[in-house]
């Protein structure tokens, strides 16, 4: 019987996501063939159908450029992205467990925090030229600060109760921090990592309309040169999707990292 529920459980879990993207694409369709035929407001090229965004991609694999644009996309991601984590978890990470290096740093930080990282673009291919070390020290940048800042908050807020009752049982400060302050701080982290992701994927785009030959953000600014809606929906959508996908694969890592809380839990 258990077994039964469970299996329910999760065929509304997978089912559920799959109704919201059929509903939005049947809006998104209704509305694309009404404008067209029902109630004219704009010019039709302006909003393709799903079809038509779709068709454009095939073409686009037929080519081979939406294969290399993402390959493109991705390794510029992934090398500003791991810059970013290791840096920021390590800051993090030594700035919550040192009070001197916080009152130091923290003032740093809350000054450059708040300026939007699209601010920066300019001055980045000014010191690094129009080739990929801009484009990689961009998403560094972009990506380091959610990270650092949730590394940061994780480690500075772990219950004090854990933690004396670690001192109380002997533990040393190495112990103490491997096996009561990391995990606590872990999902903290996790977090900091997947908004660092999904940031890294926002600045690329801006990244790629300057100074590239390839990478979705090309793809989408070159269609937009020519007026290639469709073309740059499906750009948009192949964003969409990868950076759903890898927010998946954390959130199983986050899963599988932190089996301790579900079972805690239950």
């Amino acid at each position: 019987m258990s077994t039964q529920t469970g299996m329910k459980a999760r065929l509304v879990a997978m089912g559920a996501p799959t109704l919201s993207i059929l509903i939005f694409l049947g809006l998104w369709l209704a509305v694309s063939l009404g404008n067209r035929t029902v109630l004219p407001v704009f010019n039709p090229v302006l909003l393709p159908t799903p079809m038509e965004v779709v068709q454009s991609g095939i073409d686009a694999v037929r080519s081979g450029d939406l294969q290399r644009d993402i390959l493109a996309s991705l390794s510029r991601v992934f090398q500003g992205f791991i810059l970013a984590a290791i840096a920021g978890v390590f800051m993090g990470v030594a700035v919550g467990t040192w009070r001197p290096l916080e009152r130091l740093v923290e003032p740093m930080i809350e000054i450059l925090r708040p300026i939007p990282p699209l601010a920066f673009l300019p001055m980045m291919v000014l010191w690094f030229g129009i080739g990929e070390m801009s484009k990689i020290a961009f998403i560094t940048y972009a990506a380091f600060f959610p990270i650092f800042t949730t590394t940061l908050e994780g480690i500075k807020y772990v219950d004090p109760l854990l933690i004396r009752a670690a001192s109380s049982l002997g533990a040393s400060r190495a112990d103490m921090f491997r096996h009561v302050v990391l995990p606590a701080a872990l999902p903290a982290i996790i977090t900091g990592l997947r908004l660092g992701f999904g940031l890294s994927f926002f600045v690329i785009v801006a990244a790629e309309f300057i100074a590239a030959d390839s990478g979705l953000g090309y793809l989408i600014n070159d269609a937009r040169t020519f007026f290639m809606v469709s073309q740059m929906l499906m750009g948009a959508a192949v964003i969409g999707i990868i950076g759903f996908t890898f927010n998946v694969a954390l959130r199983a890592l986050e899963a599988r990292l932190l089996r301790w809380r579900s079972v805690a839990r239950a």
